[in-house]
């Protein structure tokens, strides 16, 4: 059982939800191969004509340079870890209503057509490596939950969206801590019961890996 931890936020526990998330995941986790992919450490260019270049280069059989040549390889880590993972979790914040740009990098790595998805003769997407099961932790200081918020919540949304309606994959937890900047008289007892539950998540993951 291999579990792929994705880790989108590069602020301090001390400072950033998510990141208190990460790490409690990380201290309940017991399942012996556990790759963490830190993609503020990591080298992630992002996405865009640099590298469609690249591909139209290895189409046409000409020589990349060796920022090309390193840009290719970063893509092609991520995509290696992707496809050996059985489980992979992100854990991401809300910021500006959105995922931080490097998870969108990553995921840009990943959302290509041949490697996760293709169309079939009658046009429809086909799912190309839908037998992953998927956690979610988010934070967020405001409270989206609520039905006149949730649809400008462009985080959790957009995650789910691509892992289950593009990726075919299974969301196996979500855990989502919201509030704590909205309600700071109650942060301190909203953040416990989140970590607490990721702590589960964590345990839960553990389970399926002895099972495996």
């Amino acid at each position: 059982m291999n579990v792929l931890v994705v880790k989108a936020n590069n602020r301090p526990s001390s400072q950033a939800v998510s990141s208190k998330m990460f790490e409690a995941f990380m201290e309940n986790i017991e399942v012996e191969n556990v790759t963490v992919f830190d993609l503020f450490e990591e080298y992630t260019p992002y996405f865009g004509q640099d590298f469609f270049a690249i591909f139209g280069k290895l189409q046409n059989g000409e020589t990349l340079t060796d920022e090309e040549q390193a840009m290719l390889a970063a893509q092609q880590k991520v995509q290696k870890l992707f496809t050996e993972a059985d489980i992979i979790v992100y854990a991401f914040p809300l910021w500006n209503l959105t995922i931080p740009a490097k998870l969108q990098t990553f995921i840009d790595y990943v959302f290509q057509a041949g490697f996760t998805f293709k169309y079939n003769e009658q046009g429809q997407m086909v799912s190309l490596q839908p037998n992953k099961k998927v956690v979610l932790l988010n934070a967020r200081g405001g409270v989206y939950s609520t039905e006149e918020a949730n649809s400008m919540e462009m985080a959790v949304n957009y995650m789910r969206n691509v892992v289950t309606g593009i990726f075919g994959q299974e969301i196996m937890a979500e855990v989502i801590i919201e509030g704590h900047n909205a309600a700071p008289q109650n942060a301190e007892q909203i953040i416990a019961d989140g970590l607490a539950r990721v702590a589960e998540v964590a345990k839960e993951v553990n389970r399926i890996a002895v099972k495996a």
